[in-house]
């Protein structure tokens, strides 16, 4: 069973002035975390649309895009390397992109070609966004890696199986980090989230989290140096999982 640490380690963090590196920021809660944060700090936004990022950067005279598919993890470490010769310091990484495919391994439909996209995006791209920007992070007085997960990460349901699994992967990450970086200036955190009202849920399950307030939720969990920033009903499904598991993993199964 997955365990939660929430205490704060570390001095909590004022998200103004920061130098900011976000994934996915051009829709969905990648969008509300750009728009609650440009106008206070510093923002690159890696993102596929250069039509999105050219809108962002004309609303925000903080941001700077970064056109670059996470799927494709060559031209990515391209970008990061031009990135890194304008920026000697980063504050923070959130790792926010994710893509979903709700297809089943029997079904009809199901994507061969997707496993592997599927796993770059959501796992492949976090891992390295994080090795190659760590020594601008570590040059901060006080950084932070942001890593957006699902409460998927905790009980996986029926469908999505690569999407569960590579949350799930995230979350080993995410903790295996956080211990081999504890005596560094460099926090490692995660936001859990419940279901999120985006265009990747549209037309999937009902009561979801609005977008800006899961934005809302996870910038609080960064400036109080939340570890693992349970939100919404990520908190129940963490006490069932405690206590009822069976229970937690049949409502889960056919989320």
């Amino acid at each position: 069973m997955l365990q939660s640490n929430t205490r704060s380690k570390k001095k909590q963090m004022q998200l103004t002035n920061k130098t900011i590196v976000i994934t996915g920021g051009t829709a969905g809660i990648g969008r509300q975390l750009v728009q609650l944060l440009a106008p206070a700090n510093h923002l690159y936004v890696i993102g596929r649309s250069v039509a999105k990022l050219n809108d962002l950067q004309q609303k925000y005279p903080n941001v700077i895009g970064i056109h670059a598919d996470l799927n494709d993890t060559t031209l990515l470490e391209t970008k990061l390397a031009q990135l890194l010769k304008q920026v000697s310091k980063v504050d923070v990484l959130i790792n926010n992109a994710a893509v979903q495919h709700t297809a089943t391994y029997i079904d009809p439909n199901f994507q061969y070609q997707q496993i592997a996209s599927e796993i770059n995006v959501n796992f492949t791209a976090i891992c390295q966004l994080t090795y190659l920007l760590l020594p601008t992070l570590m040059a901060s007085e006080s950084a932070r890696i942001v890593n957006i997960n699902s409460g998927l990460a905790i009980a996986p349901k029926a469908q999505s199986a690569i999407y569960c699994a590579s949350k799930s992967a995230l979350n080993s990450f995410s903790l295996s980090l956080r211990y081999q970086l504890e005596h560094t200036s460099v926090l490692v955190q995660q936001a859990l989230l419940p279901l999120v009202d985006t265009a990747m849920t549209e037309g999937r399950g009902s009561g979801k989290l609005v977008a800006r307030e899961a934005a809302q939720h996870i910038i609080r969990g960064i400036e109080r140096g939340t570890l693992d920033n349970d939100i919404g009903k990520v908190k129940l499904l963490r006490l069932l999982m405690r206590f009822a598991p069976n229970m937690a993993y049949k409502l889960m199964k056919a989320s």
